[in-house]
């Protein structure tokens, strides 16, 4: 895992001492060597997170005549199979870095060659013969690069707080970013913090031409969730699981240590699970938990534990833990309101003192529809299904006989809400789950001033999506993958392991895991008020059977109760 850096400078030779400050920003990213390559207009950065290939790997990395720069930050998992074939095509090699399959890939391929890639991934390359920079990101987001271009540079970096050591980079907060923030608590891209600084999009690749000065930005891949799979239940189980412990093991390769983020959750025990079936030593866990009831998950991540004999390791993280927070908001570069990022801090400088990469359960959720949310849109679409003389005449007109003033979690209460929700749109009711300042709420904060430099219409407005013949939960499934998990999810992964300079792996964000997943028929992703129903069908010998049917508790802080009592003093000064 590394940080990456560059400039393309249209006016002249790029400036080495403007790259090696960029580079450095990034050493948290890759404490062990950095490398640059200055070449013209060209000047590349690397930090380097030492994983595969420990001596010969280093980076910028060549192909034979040096006409072909490559820095890269990630991981390709299926690099050993796509030296094979590009050797079969008379590329040679000269290293055993997944790096240089980048290198031979481009040539081979030159913008295609993301099609054969497995991993994660954030690419630059720079072609010297066609004074084109070429940039890539993985399918899912996992790994981060940011890029700003005017009339005179081009400007890119893994992380938002080394773009800014290239003193021609303006600091002017965008307005629509502030709105995209207040509506769901992360800025997605292509946005950023500031205006006219963009992040690539997942699954994009951009092409930047020294000589036209044109840029070109595209999307080289979608999750299709149709035509859907008409394979019976168990075989389709039985081929998950399969696929599942594939991606596992593709992501144990490794020349250091590894262990797993184990919170206690279906995903990351079958994550552990998996890693102990491939692995012949006791696999290494970090778990995180709370004081408060209700949020702290360390005794299930204990039973898992237990139950596949790992090298099992915990933490309680208490309210003084929010000392950190000036610490966090450096690491995040931009406004989140993920409180979790705390928690992940934590466990991730604990793994640190243990292994080098951990792999995790992010992506379960998106994939086999884990949220809470799916099952409450899901009952609203279940009511307006039921005949209208059951709705009008029976429910409705009894609710409205009953008075008013239930506590807002009341039985009655709930259902009133049921019933005034499930008449609005699909994107309205999803909204409302994922929506944290309603565009009321949000437009009540604003200045006409800054509502008028808005000017293009809510953040809901502008994220609105009709269902290209979706069903429902696909339909939410896939926002969530293409918006929250990349925008929030994957973001505090990244930023919180790389501060300790751990790399995470994310089994569940295997494509050919996402890809399978999203054909799969609703009903067996969510049976009724059961969720993830296959993952649970596939590993139902693997984990106790109370494991499997708990309620999902997610990764919660316990926020409220920390700003009331522990942290009330600081939430006061602040």
């Amino acid at each position: 895992m590394c940080g990456i850096c560059g400039i393309v400078d249209l006016d002249g030779p790029a400036d080495p001492e403007v790259v090696r400050n960029m580079a450095n920003q990034l050493t948290h990213r890759g404490p062990d060597t950095d490398g640059f390559l200055f070449d013209g207009p060209v000047g590349l950065g690397f930090r380097r997170l030492s994983i595969i290939d420990l001596n010969t790997g280093n980076q910028p990395m060549a192909n034979e005549t040096g006409s072909i720069q490559v820095v890269f930050n990630g991981e390709i998992y299926n690099f050993q199979d796509l030296r094979h074939s590009l050797e079969a095509k008379g590329r040679v090699f000269r290293t055993h870095s997944d790096t240089e399959i980048i290198v031979h890939a481009y040539e081979e391929y030159r913008e295609r060659c993301v099609d054969h890639f497995r991993g994660m991934f954030a690419i630059a390359v720079w072609d010297a013969e066609r004074r084109r920079l070429f940039m890539a990101r993985d399918r899912l987001g996992k790994k981060p690069v940011y890029y700003y271009k005017d009339e005179h540079r081009f400007v890119f970096a893994s992380e938002l707080k080394a773009l800014l050591k290239c003193p021609e980079v303006p600091r002017d907060v965008s307005p629509a970013s502030v709105e995209h923030f207040l509506a769901c608590g992360y800025i997605p891209a292509p946005g950023s913090i500031l205006t006219n600084v963009f992040k690539l999009p997942p699954a994009h690749w951009l092409t930047f031409d020294v000589d036209t000065r044109a840029l070109r930005v595209c999307q080289y891949w979608t999750p299709q969730y149709l035509p859907k799979s008409t394979a019976n239940l168990v075989d389709t189980a039985a081929e998950l699981r399969h696929l599942l412990s594939e991606a596992v093991r593709l992501r144990l390769i490794s020349d250091v240590p590894l262990g797993a983020l184990l919170s206690g959750g279906i995903d990351s025990s079958v994550v552990v699970g998996l890693m102990a079936e491939h692995s012949p030593l006791p696999v290494k866990t970090f778990s995180i938990g709370f004081e408060e009831e209700g949020f702290n998950e360390l005794p299930y991540a204990r039973e898992v534990a237990r139950r596949f004999g790992t090298d099992h390791h915990e933490l309680i993280v208490r309210p003084q833990a929010a000392d950190v927070l000036p610490e966090l908001v450096w690491h995040l570069d931009e406004p989140m309101a993920d409180a979790s990022a705390l928690p992940s801090y934590y466990v991730a400088q604990m793994a640190r003192r243990h292994v080098t990469v951990v792999l995790n359960g992010d992506g379960g959720d998106e994939a086999f529809a884990g949220y809470n949310s799916y099952g409450a849109v899901m009952s609203y679409r279940r009511y307006q299904s039921l005949p209208r003389w059951i709705r009008r005449g029976l429910i409705e007109v009894l609710l409205k006989a009953i008075p008013n003033g239930q506590p807002s979690d009341h039985v009655l209460s709930r259902a009133r809400r049921l019933v005034a929700q499930s008449a609005e749109p699909l994107e309205s009711q999803f909204s409302r789950w994922m929506t944290l300042y309603s565009e009321e709420s949000r437009h009540s904060l604003y200045a006409d001033d800054f509502t008028k430099l808005l000017g293009r219409g809510s953040f809901e407005a502008q994220h609105s999506d009709d269902n290209n013949n979706l069903g429902p939960l696909d339909w939410m499934l896939r926002n969530d993958t293409m918006n929250y998990l990349p925008g929030d999810l994957l973001v505090k992964m990244d930023r919180m392991t790389m501060a300790h300079s751990l790399e995470a792996r994310s089994p569940f964000l295997d494509q050919e895991v996402v890809q399978f997943a999203a054909r799969l028929p609703e009903a067996f992703k969510r049976k009724g008020r059961i969720a993830k129903h296959i993952l649970k069908v596939a590993f139902r010998d693997f984990l106790p059977a109370h494991l499997l049917s708990r309620p999902k508790q997610g990764f919660s802080v316990p926020v409220d109760r920390w700003l009331r009592n522990g942290l009330k003093s600081m939430a006061a000064e602040i």
